[in-house]
């Protein structure tokens, strides 16, 4: 464990009112705590405390000079790494901040004793636009009124009639809608709301909205074609947009010209939109990753020279049966811990490994175990390709407790998970029980009116589980017998619970082993329940093919997923890799390449 950094001359200088002083808040861009460090530094005499600040100590002087006032740049956030801000709400150009007057002296000694820091960002001088938000967007995130910075939002009135609809019952989408409603309750109730005049969205602590939110009040003049039917939701809302792009195209007493977007999920309304001459957008904020294809694959190639130039300095040492090595050089950088590396080269001998530890500038890599070898067989199952023994790594290692695999259909996803599950159940002890789910179609709706129990319910969506069931439990009876098979099954099954995702909420799992099925067609909020439920000892494998995404208005950026793998890369307890080859059969892989 590294020490601790030894402490700077700057806090050797502190006064004894500053070791008494209150902690500053963290929230950069809060008006109040800006007030508040304005209020202390005019009230102190002493200008020693002004040490304490860094970006926020020339707000400081300036709320203690009289001859120039306090000037107060509101702050953004930065977005996090992996998220996308909304294409339409990006700043345009920033304006270079006034300077703030200060004595001579003051301003010397602050830069001598403060690190140069990083400019603020202030508010875009830009104009705001103006988004017509579409029902569905309102119903997939019911946060997104907050989602687009300084600019202004507009519901038309068929909108709140949508929404009002769908707030009944318990799946998802309906409590989506019940939280988007309770917000639009909060803006509203909110001290000092005026309807007319515009909802501030910062009012209910979101300070990284800067607009306001506006309800159609009053009926809009538009023409649509005729062929568009008036009664129609969606051709209504293009009706509002139309008639507020008008409204907006030039400027008015006390209305500023405004770009009027309309955002929706769905792409016919985007279309339609577009065709009538309308700016239209999806919207972007929810997704994950720009590009499906900028997805973390979990492993990654060594350049042919890296031995010989890249690699600075090699380390080597054994340790049981693997062989570790301790490298540096450019590559560094741009490794993940848990993440594989591998070797190939004509000539000389191949190296498979995962990175280990991640250190200043080198890296620890670990060689595999090779379970493609008939003595390291899983219930009978050996890896056929690199990738999936790669997967078999990460499945049989106890101190992995999250594991994604993606890949097309016939990669071996599956029955990898099974059998690696099955061994660790009922061979090591590891865990106590498998519990099998899957992502129906209709995520979070009923069941449906199937005699039985939830298991027997869940029976027509686990046609998976029971194909490779019959594989695994063919390939480990051997000679046995029929008698001998029979008794393997019931073993097997008992060991085996399938469950429905409509029952998770509540629930913690103990020394399980869990494996979420077809999880491409999960949501980041459905993801996140489900990945909560696990308690020590338990075990979560996520497995799906991100090119058969059945869930409407989820794509490869946005799907559970991609959310997940994109936010466990590089944590120690959590792996990934991405299945490139199918091994099904050879009428499956020319089908899928040709069809």
């Amino acid at each position: 464990m590294p020490l601790p950094p030894a402490p700077t001359k700057r806090a050797a200088l502190l006064s004894p009112d500053a070791h008494d002083a209150p902690a500053r808040s963290s929230h950069r861009g809060s008006r109040r705590s800006g007030e508040s460090r304005t209020d202390s530094a005019s009230s102190s005499g002493s200008s020693q405390p002004l040490e304490l600040f860094d970006r926020h100590a020339a707000d400081a002087v300036g709320g203690s000079s009289e001859a120039a006032p306090p000037i107060r740049a509101k702050a953004k956030p930065a977005p996090s790494r992996g998220q996308r801000q909304h294409p339409t709400a990006r700043r345009e150009p920033e304006a270079p901040a006034p300077a703030v007057h200060a004595p001579a002296p003051q301003q010397q000694q602050i830069a001598a004793t403060q690190a140069p820091a990083r400019p603020k960002r202030s508010k875009s001088n830009g104009p705001a636009k103006l988004f017509v938000l579409d029902t569905n967007v309102l119903l997939h995130d019911p946060m997104c009124l907050f989602r687009f910075e300084e600019h202004d939002i507009f519901l038309p009135m068929i909108v709140l009639e949508e929404l009002d609809g769908h707030k009944k019952g318990t799946t998802e989408v309906a409590r989506n809608g019940r939280q988007t409603s309770r917000t639009l309750d909060a803006l509203a109730a909110a001290q000092d709301a005026d309807i007319a005049k515009g909802l501030k969205l910062d009012t209910t602590g979101h300070r990284e909205a800067g607009g306001k939110l506006f309800f159609q009040t009053a009926p809009l003049d538009y023409s649509l074609p005729i062929s568009l039917p008036q009664g129609k939701a969606d051709n209504q809302i293009l009706g509002v947009v139309q008639a507020l792009r008008d409204l907006y195209a030039n400027d008015q007493p006390g209305r500023p010209k405004q770009e009027v977007v309309l955002v929706s999920k769905d792409i016919n309304m985007r279309v339609k939109a577009r065709a009538l001459g309308l700016a239209a957008d999806d919207y972007q904020n929810d997704k994950t990753l720009e590009d499906g294809d900028l997805l973390y694959a979990g492993s990654l190639a060594l350049p042919p020279d890296f031995w010989t130039r890249q690699s600075k300095t090699v380390e080597s040492w054994q340790s049981g049966s693997n062989t570790f090595y301790r490298v540096s050089g450019p590559l560094v950088p741009n490794l993940y811990i848990n993440q594989f590396v591998y070797f190939e080269a004509p000539g000389e001998p191949s190296m498979y490994a995962r990175v280990t530890e991640i250190r200043d500038k080198t890296a620890v890599f670990k060689t595999l175990k090779d379970y493609s070898s008939g003595k390291n067989a899983v219930w009978g199952v050996n890896t056929r390709n690199r990738e999936q023994n790669f997967a078999m790594n990460l499945l049989m290692d106890p101190e992995v407790d999250f594991v994604t695999l993606t890949g097309t259909a016939g990669t071996g996803k599956t029955l990898m998970a099974l059998a690696s599950g099955l061994t660790q159940v009922l061979d090591d002890r590891r865990y106590t029980e498998i519990i099998m789910t899957r992502a129906t179609v209709s995520v979070g709706e009923d069941i449906g009116f199937l005699p039985g129990t939830e298991e027997e319910k869940m029976g027509p969506w686990m046609g998976a589980l029971d194909d490779n069931l019959e594989f695994l439990a063919k390939g480990d009876g051997g000679g046995a017998g029929e008698w001998g098979r029979a008794a393997t099954n019931e073993l097997i099954r008992s060991r085996i619970k399938v469950k429905s995702m409509n029952f998770m909420r509540g629930r913690t799992f103990l020394n399980k082993y869990v494996i979420i099925d077809e999880a491409q067609n999960l949501t980041p909020k459905q993801m996140k329940t489900l990945i909560t439920r696990a308690g020590p000892g338990t075990k979560i494998i996520c497995m799906g093919n991100l090119a058969q995404i059945d869930t409407p208005y989820l794509t490869e950026g946005s799907s559970g997923l991609t959310f997940a793998v994109d936010k466990f890369k590089g944590w120690p307890h959590g792996g990934h890799i991405t299945l490139a080859r199918g091994e099904r059969s050879r009428l499956a892989d020319f089908a899928s390449d040709v069809l």
